[in-house]
């Protein structure tokens, strides 16, 4: 039966940057709300140690109503570096979040994920990791990217000793000595590559696009406003087209959906971060303009089979991490029962929400990468929590006054 102990008017799956700031939302609101999931944990256990974080300080901070709880409140009274150009210590961003949790979001997290949701509009029961089961008037799902983790199907198969996804990193020592390969070309297979060299792991860079891309070194002196006026600064970076992503996902909700799906496939392809060109160039040896067409153990290690134009190519390597990002697709979660997951509308993998974040079923609510194609890239950056969790929380309280007025 439902523990109804603990009665909710909303619960929060997920304790990340979304997570937490919508519940830093919701229950300055005055609603009842649970927070299940350790506090940053895909950033704590799953990003390689010694990463920075691509976004500017400034775009990283998360959302409370209260003041006072931003990143650069939380660097100055900690003593750590903070400005326009100057990245952020993953580290650092680990022990800011852990202290919002603390000092914003009300402290109250349970350390523990759900495994089970189900139910129906008004009535969703939810089963934790520790065997309880309870019942929520309101779900906001706020899951992250690992979920969606995507690996190219030439390496399905593979033991995990000898394949692995970036988001499955942390600690690269064992790597040492060893030969890697890594599949990508965006910001988290360039990192983990450089990550890996540093190391003393020997990484070698396989990617189908014939040149790397590389984002410019930011402005640091003051801009002209003609010069602004030509490319505003985005928290997406500069230029018009990221601006409008960064500060107008309402107006991409608005978008005909064939432009937004398009926007949310090419928006911000893959390129690496400008303090990372340096740290990459002339230490990672690279093969260019070749595709992956098969993946086979062979021993303790990996055989790789790529085509190019010039024909074929075969890299053996002791492991092979596929840096190729995050693929949102619902029915890859596996936590939501077959029977509701059947009345989520879905477009192209990615839940269909209305201007509040909500789902097709009535209290489900989706933040973070999963609510990209509704809103547009901002979703897929810390830069889109502040956005998410005031809409989200604004809507449940106007749902409460209402409810509210009618009883009386």
């Amino acid at each position: 039966m439902p523990n109804q102990n603990r009665p909710a008017d909303v619960t929060v799956l997920g304790a990340g940057p979304y997570g937490l700031s919508v519940a830093a939302h919701t229950r300055a609101a005055g609603l009842r709300t649970r927070l299940l999931g350790k506090p940053m944990n895909t950033w704590a256990a799953h990003m390689p140690s010694g990463m920075l974080l691509k976004s500017e300080c400034w775009a990283s901070h998360l959302s409370s109503p209260a003041a006072g709880n931003g990143l650069d409140a939380w660097s100055s009274a900690h003593g750590r570096p903070y400005g326009h150009g100057t990245p952020v210590r993953v580290e650092d961003f680990i022990d800011y979040g852990r202290w919002f949790a603390e000092n914003a979001a009300g402290g109250d997290v349970e350390e523990t994920a759900a495994v089970r949701l189900a139910g129906a509009p008004g009535r969703y029961e939810i089963t934790t990791a520790d065997g309880e089961v309870f019942r929520s008037r309101t779900v906001v799902l706020a899951l992250g990217v690992l979920p969606f983790a995507h690996r190219p199907d030439e390496l399905d198969g593979l033991a995990p000793e000898v394949a692995t996804h970036a988001g499955d990193l942390h600690d690269l020592s064992p790597f040492k000595g060893r030969k890697v390969a890594v599949i990508g070309a965006g910001q988290s297979a360039l990192e983990t590559a450089v990550l890996l060299a540093e190391a003393g792991a020997e990484p070698h860079l396989v990617a189908r696009k014939d040149a790397l891309r590389w984002n410019g070194r930011p402005t640091l002196e003051a801009r002209s406003r003609i010069e602004r006026l030509r490319a505003p600064e985005g928290g997406l970076g500069p230029g018009w087209p990221n601006w409008i992503f960064s500060n107008l996902p309402a107006a991409m909700h608005r978008a005909p959906s064939p432009a937004r799906m398009h926007t949310v496939r090419t928006a911000l392809g893959p390129a690496g971060a400008w303090w990372l060109r340096d740290r990459f160039e002339g230490v990672v040896p690279t093969l260019l303009g070749h595709r992956l067409v098969r993946a086979a153990q062979r021993g303790d290690g990996v055989r790789l089979e790529l085509e190019g134009e010039a024909g074929r190519h075969v890299l053996d390597a002791d492991h092979v991490v596929a840096g190729t990002g995050y693929r949102v697709d619902l029915d890859r979660l596996a936590l939501i029962d077959p029977q509701l997951r059947a009345g989520i509308r879905t477009r192209e993998g990615f839940p269909v929400l209305d201007p509040h974040l909500q789902s097709s079923m009535p209290g489900l609510y989706v933040v973070g990468l999963a609510a990209a194609g509704s809103f547009g890239p901002v979703m897929r950056f810390v830069y889109g929590a502040p956005f998410a969790a005031k809409r989200v929380a604004a809507r449940l309280e106007r749902g409460r006054s209402r409810a509210a007025k009618r009883a009386a």
